[in-house]
């Protein structure tokens, strides 16, 4: 006992913090600069930025790029307009179903992507072919329109969900949700006028975590697209891949870039906003 450092005990895992970052940042950064360089490095031509200046240019990427950001932009209102009540009535009301949301909102974590769009295309194909003379064929025509497909929407909300939870169940944790909503009843609000005044503000940093990865869901994915036949960024970025190697690989690594831009934005943003609270606090 008396040969034993605390002291030095508890400064021993501090070396081993600059090791692991190192290893963290070379193993993210080291694939970034090997396919910066793919994109300037021309063969013959030196270092060029013709794969970062014809992006714009490219037929089909401003079309794929506003598809997607409208897709986007939908799936968080939905998802959120669905989770968040939910997740609120659930902590007020029913506490003990908590285990039993969570297992739902983490399938699609279970279920294989692959699995999940084959299941939707059944679904698909068996509409049309059973409803074509009920009022739900035109249904099943209008959410397959390709200038903006609302199923690619609907399956994108499913997938968002277990993210979604996380994110809104962390927020929730962190703040007493009966005592806002008791007061802001008790100064005469109604149910939604609790949510939108007393809840919503307190859960800002949840639900722009939420929004951000469904964003990030929503620009990456490409599997669902990909078998349903639509043509969003990521599908159109595979695709241009075959014939421009270098401008698909410039593409994705602008749209890595402005990813984590937008996440050191979200963390910073947060950061404020806790600051903020603990003043006023």
């Amino acid at each position: 006992m008396a040969g034993l450092n605390p002291g030095r005990a508890a400064r021993r895992p501090a070396l081993w913090r600059p090791l692991v970052l190192v290893c963290a940042g070379l193993y993210f950064l080291v694939p970034l600069a090997a396919s910066v360089i793919f994109t300037v490095d021309v063969p013959g031509e030196g270092v060029t930025f013709d794969a970062y200046t014809q992006i714009l240019g490219t037929e089909g990427f401003v079309s794929s790029l506003l598809l997607s950001l409208e897709l986007a932009a939908a799936t968080i209102a939905v998802v959120l307009l669905l989770m968040v009540p939910a997740m609120v009535a659930l902590r007020l009301g029913a506490p003990r179903l908590r285990p039993v949301v969570e297992v739902v909102c983490s399938l699609p974590l279970v279920v294989p992507p692959i699995a999940f769009v084959a299941g939707l295309g059944t679904v698909l194909k068996w509409g049309p072919e059973h409803l074509s003379r009920t009022p739900l064929f035109q249904t099943f025509v209008a959410i397959q329109n390709p200038d903006f497909p609302v199923v690619l929407v609907l399956a994108y909300v499913v997938m968002a969900l277990p993210f979604v939870y996380r994110a809104l169940d962390a927020g929730l944790r962190a703040m007493d949700v009966r005592t806002l909503v008791e007061a802001a009843r008790s100064c005469g609000a109604n149910w939604p006028q609790a949510l939108v005044r007393a809840v919503l503000p307190n859960l800002r940093g949840a639900l722009l975590n939420s929004a951000f990865l469904t964003l990030a869901l929503v620009l990456g994915e490409f599997t669902v697209a990909q078998l349903l036949g639509f043509r969003p960024f990521a599908v159109w970025i595979v695709n241009v891949s075959g014939s421009q190697a270098q401008l698909s690989v410039a593409v994705s690594v602008l749209s890595l870039l402005v990813t984590w831009a937008m996440l050191l934005a979200l963390a910073s943003f947060g950061g404020r906003a806790r600051t903020a609270s603990a003043s006023r606090g």
